[in-house]
């Protein structure tokens, strides 16, 4: 388990720093209580290398390796606010766990976060992050997040964290009626975070903002 020191944090990962950070989100639009509660209760400085760990709260995405990032928080915040609009619980399906962040958030609005991670020491370091976090609620599969994770949908909730230039079928075919699905979609040249929403007769397709991820990827590495 981590050191309860490391996790509260001090000078640039305190208590203080955190709140600041959720000032900020807040003053930027996210309105969610729960959602902002939970960013400044989670440790990003532990999901990070320790040499980047005094600039985890700024809301900005940082390097994890292997030209991989962590979300900026305020994307975390809104694309998780956007999946719990309509309340708690249920089965989520994230791909690209990355450092575990992101999971991390989910599983606190989650019954249980399935979690697909294309590059296996990604997967293999997330786990363990979890696992010493006490997040016990979030399931690792080293595997090509075009697939999802057949055979565990329908999923109330899905979050994809790398920007693919459409959806895949195959992703909304593992949605759940009535579930949400949040993925940055397009190019290099321009994204947009885009929320699809399954109902009986189709998608219901919302665009949140305007953003900048990685490229999704296919295959594992």
């Amino acid at each position: 388990m981590i050191d309860e020191r490391l996790r509260k944090g001090i000078g640039m990962t305190s208590e203080r720093t955190r709140q600041r950070l959720v000032e900020r989100l807040r003053e930027g639009g996210i309105t969610n209580d729960r959602v902002l509660q939970v960013i400044r209760d989670l440790p990003r400085h532990l999901f990070v290398d320790e040499a980047l760990a005094s600039r985890a709260y700024d809301d900005t995405a940082l390097p994890i390796g292997l030209g991989q990032t962590i979300s900026q928080p305020y994307v975390v915040a809104r694309m998780t606010e956007a999946l719990i609009v309509d309340g708690e619980g249920g089965d989520m399906l994230e791909v690209g766990t990355g450092s575990g962040y992101q999971a991390a958030v989910l599983a606190r609005f989650a019954s249980m976060v399935y979690s697909v991670e294309r590059i296996g020491f990604f997967a293999q370091q997330a786990r363990q992050r979890l696992r010493s976090l006490g997040v016990h609620n979030v399931r690792v599969r080293h595997g090509d997040g075009y697939e999802g994770w057949i055979g565990q949908g329908p999923f109330r909730g899905i979050v994809v964290t790398a920007a693919p230039n459409d959806v895949p079928s195959v992703l909304l075919d593992q949605l759940a009626l009535g579930g949400r699905l949040v993925a940055p979609v397009g190019d290099r040249e321009r994204q947009e975070l885009v929320c699809y929403t399954r109902h009986d007769d189709g998608y219901e397709r919302e665009v949140l903002a305007e953003v900048s991820f990685v490229p999704m990827l296919g295959g594992t590495q």
